[in-house]
């Protein structure tokens, strides 16, 4: 090996060691789940509840029409988690400025209206470095679109009858709007009627694509391309 080609072996031994070591720190500096999701729901789901005073077993109340039917309205302690599934890990971000309502009609489910939105600013993973790059332009874009919008365009599958403290399933179509783009959704969701307030858990999924950001994957760190989002919320009348 001659004088020259050593200098260029070594050169390039050398730039693949610092963008190698460049590519472990970003992805170190993106890396690790802070957020752990808090699901609304009851944990149990038992068909009956014990009284305090017998301890004999007793069923569970039918929620009724007027107190299901109405104006409900996104309450303190409800949550929005957008989740991103790497190579290394799923990485939970969590918005908890959210807003909105829900006019439920068990009689009729075509007079159901519901409607949300999220402060994108207030999207927090638990790591400010990874936080401020996915509110920057090629990503959420937040100076230019400050909110996410979700609107409900018909319910599929929702029951008339309610038991308190029990779940019901149902799908929740409608439009999801982010960086201004709208997208078609179904949401696959369970409610409650629990202590005077509903519960509303669901999910979707939906892609960087979908919104006009590319999948930020890197040399070192691979990421998928479908992103979860959930709603976690109460809501009160």
């Amino acid at each position: 090996m001659n004088k020259k080609t050593k200098t260029w072996v070594i050169s390039g031994v050398a730039a693949i060691a610092i963008l190698g070591g460049g590519g472990y720190y970003f992805a170190n500096s993106y890396m690790g789940n802070n957020v752990d999701i808090e699901q609304v729901l009851p944990a149990s789901t038992a068909a009956s509840t014990t009284d305090a005073g017998t301890g004999t077993a007793v069923a569970n109340e039918a929620a009724s029409a007027e107190q299901l039917n109405g104006d409900w309205t996104i309450s303190e302690g409800s949550k929005v988690y957008f989740s991103v599934t790497t190579s290394q890990e799923t990485v939970n971000f969590v918005d908890e400025q959210v807003s909105g309502t829900w006019a439920i009609n068990v009689d009729d489910a075509s007079q159901m209206k519901a409607e949300g939105q999220i402060e994108m600013s207030g999207i927090d993973s638990g790591n400010g470095q990874r936080d401020g790059h996915v509110k920057e332009a090629d990503f959420f874009d937040v100076s230019t679109h400050p909110q996410a919008t979700f609107t409900a365009t018909s319910f599929e599958g929702l029951p008339a009858e309610w038991t308190a403290g029990q779940t019901v399933d149902f799908k929740m179509n409608g439009t999801l709007t982010v960086k201004g783009i709208e997208k078609e959704v179904t949401f696959d969701a369970k409610a409650a009627y629990e202590n005077g307030q509903v519960l509303l858990s669901a999910t979707t999924t939906v892609t960087f694509e979908d919104f006009g950001m590319e999948n930020p994957h890197s040399v070192v760190l691979s990421t998928e391309n479908d992103i979860q989002v959930q709603l976690e919320l109460k809501l009160d009348k």
